[in-house]
């Protein structure tokens, strides 16, 4: 009989501390959750800032980009800074990206050559007459736009769906 109450006592204690290692290897693994889910909140965050950099060329500052929420807001909040908006879509109205950018002056020298990285892109110009051309799928849309020192210019580019 005294054996049987040690036996019992003793696997009561082994329970005991078998359950407080579960309880805090639980308190750990929540807390290993709760910051690797935190942490990957964050990453999209970095990522969009950086791919929503303002560039400077040679005194024309721009900026692109466009897809998702998170990009057209942050696009949206700059937009103040700028006084050309283009914006690329197809005639559907599905938005495009990876479109080759020129904007040149009257006289055809090109201030800006880059890749909207997507359907807005945003540009700070001096005001005066330039030519804008987008190339999307080999198929290039040229304007002729006159651009005030401050109100903004919004220029459309759509191409056929093909």
């Amino acid at each position: 009989m005294i054996l049987n109450r040690f036996f019992q006592m003793t696997c009561a204690v082994f329970i005991t501390q078998q359950k407080g290692i579960i309880m805090r290897h639980s308190k750990f693994m929540t807390a290993a959750v709760a910051i690797l889910l935190a942490s990957a909140t964050l990453v999209p965050v970095a990522y969009t800032a950086e791919e929503e950099a303002v560039h400077n060329d040679g005194g024309i500052s721009y900026v692109s980009g466009g897809v998702g929420t998170a990009s057209t807001d942050r696009l949206s909040s700059l937009a103040k800074d700028f006084n050309v908006k283009l914006v690329f879509a197809l005639r559907s109205g599905d938005y495009v990206s990876g479109v080759d950018v020129t904007i040149a002056d009257t006289a055809g020298k090109a201030l800006v050559n880059t890749k909207a990285e997507g359907p807005w892109f945003l540009a700070r110009l001096p005001a005066g007459n330039f030519k804008i051309a987008a190339t999307f799928d080999g198929k290039t849309e040229s304007r002729t736009v006159t651009v005030g020192a401050e109100k903004m210019k919004t220029v459309d580019f759509r191409w056929t769906n093909e």
